[in-house]
């Protein structure tokens, strides 16, 4: 199992009461955690693509935050998570052309993630016509097989389609080679991973909440993805999830900073927005919020594996559940209102204990299967 972190800009109210530049100091702190994760053996960053969520996520400019990372960084594979290509919010041609220079500029390091966007409030901003979200999907089901096309033919024929198109035109640049950047998608339910696996997408399974909700949904993923027919110009058998995580160098202190890192509030504002993910009972509407997360709320968390959280030690056996399960990647949701200095510590000391006991593969999982179809 490999290793990665996942950022989206989270600037909660409390951040800002106290500081005012606090949306600046947000990302930049953000570009930092990648930065450091690169050094310490993690394989994959994600950045996400949001638009309107206050609080909740200011990285809307992905591509250029990931442009960044690319000279920043050495080996760490930089992952869109993600573009949204539906024509509306951003013309295809244009996801097609920024991520082939993201994969220039990383030479060769960049994860193409795409998703259909995070619920109403953010796709009713561009899409104010459309009641019933499940168009959405139409819409990037018409466009996800059109990337590849862009990227690997000298010149593009062109396409007319029910919700876009474009005449014969070359795309440029092509990508870095060989190949295309490792194509995923954004799945929030059972259906969305078989429907990807079929297409031969990688999972960015942001949705996964427990270990135990992972083993059944990897498995209708597997089945399906044996009989892929790719969109692009190979399978990425490949399922992430995502997990909050705190390792300090004490079970004691990881979980007193968990308690104190705002965790009920990321959760109320995850419910606020992603109103297209199943509501867990007891979630209360916003502007309610869930009860503040005390120590005990954090043991039984942790118990009940819906957190990464304690000593180097546990941090690994409980990583382990996660590749037990059949996760190819799990990253680590960052920030999550803990303070910067012991995030930075969590990056570190995962990167020290755990990483270099399971993710043993110097090569990145999606490098081997680009360089397969590039022979």
């Amino acid at each position: 199992m490999e290793f990665g972190i996942f950022v989206q800009g989270y600037v909660p109210a409390s951040r800002r009461r106290d500081d005012p530049r606090a949306e600046h100091h947000a990302l930049m702190e953000e570009t930092e955690y990648v930065i450091q994760a690169d050094k310490s053996g993690f394989k994959y960053a994600w950045a996400s693509e949001h638009h309107f969520l206050d609080e909740y996520s200011h990285l809307s400019a992905n591509d250029v935050f990931l442009g960044y990372l690319a000279h920043a960084t050495d080996r760490i594979h930089l992952g869109s998570g993600i573009f949204n290509p539906l024509p509306q919010v951003n013309h295809p041609v244009k996801v097609a052309e920024k991520a082939a220079m993201l994969d220039h500029l990383s030479r060769g390091r960049f994860e193409f993630g795409t998703g259909r966007g995070a619920g109403s409030h953010e796709i009713l901003g561009f899409l104010p016509g459309i009641t019933d979200m499940d168009r959405t999907k139409e819409i990037w089901e018409e466009t996800i097989a059109e990337f590849p096309r862009m990227w690997l033919q000298e010149e593009y024929p062109g396409f007319q389609g029910k919700h876009w198109s474009l005449p014969p035109r070359r795309v440029l640049p092509k990508p870095y080679g060989p190949a295309h950047p490792a194509m995923w998608y954004a799945a929030g339910s059972p259906s969305s991973y078989a429907m990807a696996a079929r297409k031969g997408l990688g999972v960015l399974g942001f949705s996964v909440q427990k270990v135990a909700d992972m083993e059944w949904v990897v498995d209708s993923y597997k089945t399906a993805i044996a009989g892929a027919e790719p969109v692009g110009a190979y399978v990425n058998d490949n399922v992430m999830v995502t997990s909050t995580a705190v390792c300090a160098e004490t079970h004691a202190k990881a979980v007193e900073i968990a308690a104190a890192g705002g965790l009920h509030y990321l959760q109320s504002l995850l419910f606020r927005y992603h109103d297209t993910f199943p509501r867990p009972e007891g979630i209360p509407r916003w502007p309610e919020l869930l009860p503040e997360y005390t120590e005990e709320v954090i043991e039984l968390l942790i118990a009940e594996e819906l957190m990464i959280c304690g000593d180097p030690d546990e941090v690994f056996q409980q990583c382990k559940r996660w590749e037990q399960a059949g996760a190819d990647q799990l990253s680590f949701g960052l920030p999550v209102g803990v303070p910067y200095e012991d995030t930075m510590r969590t990056i570190r000391l995962i990167g020290e204990h755990v990483i270099p006991k399971i993710d043993t593969d110097p090569v990145h999982r999606t490098t081997r299967l680009r360089r397969a179809a590039g022979r």
